[in-house]
């Protein structure tokens, strides 16, 4: 990645040979799994700012709220206190890349509830809303320092999404780091080829072209 250009995050994708084998959502014993109730909010912002997303408040969430799944989001609740330990969102979010895409969003947890694999919980019931729904574009953004999360999307099955030329090198070392097999040739479609985005682009002009004649000389 060169140092002049600006700073693409990574993604995942859920492979398509899975979206037929939606992943377990097992709490460890203590804790358990729930959906959104009203007056969740305050905890909810104490979750994300204890995890290092700083500024969320009532403003910030409804965005969110908009394009939540029904039923879609998600708390990992400790039991002896009741208290939400941590979240994550299945949020309507599509794209050029994810058209009709679901994505896995705002993963966040206590830190004083590090280590039980609870970021684990909470994506996978995020995972098995988006496949219960009918989505099959499932996908998720992340950075190349986030090694611990990066474990857990790899762990629960998320496969490196390989959209731009850099994204393979960049791959390769968070695999060193992880000692997690670099198998990119099983991963999904890599960025389009040269020979597709002229294809492509020349599709895009034509069909300009022939509009400009059906238009021509209408007022």
């Amino acid at each position: 990645m060169s140092a002049n250009a600006p700073y693409v995050q990574l993604q995942m994708v859920w492979p398509e040979h899975l979206l037929q084998a939606p992943p377990g959502v097992r709490p460890p014993a203590g804790y358990t799994v729930r959906t959104y109730r009203r007056s969740d909010e305050p905890r909810f912002y104490e979750v994300m700012a204890l995890a290092g997303w700083l500024g969320w408040n009532d403003e910030m969430l409804q965005p969110r709220l908009a394009r939540m799944l029904p039923q879609g989001w998600f708390m990992a609740i400790h039991q002896k206190s009741g208290a939400i330990v941590a979240t994550a969102m299945a949020l309507h979010n599509h794209s050029d890349l994810h058209p009709f895409g679901g994505e896995l969003s705002w993963v966040a947890g206590d830190p004083a509830h590090a280590g039980k694999g609870l970021g684990r919980v909470v994506c996978a019931a995020v995972t098995a809303r988006f496949i219960a729904a009918g989505y099959r574009n499932i996908y998720l953004l992340t950075d190349d320092w986030r090694l611990p999360a990066l474990k857990t999307y790899l762990k629960l099955g998320y496969h490196p999404f390989l959209f731009t030329p850099e994204m393979a090198d960049r791959w390769q070392a968070i695999c060193t780091h992880l000692q997690w097999p670099f198998t990119p040739q099983a991963w999904r479609p890599k960025y389009p080829p040269q020979s597709a985005v002229k294809t492509k682009l020349h599709h895009l002009v034509g069909q300009v072209a022939q509009l400009a004649h059906i238009y021509k000389g209408k007022p």
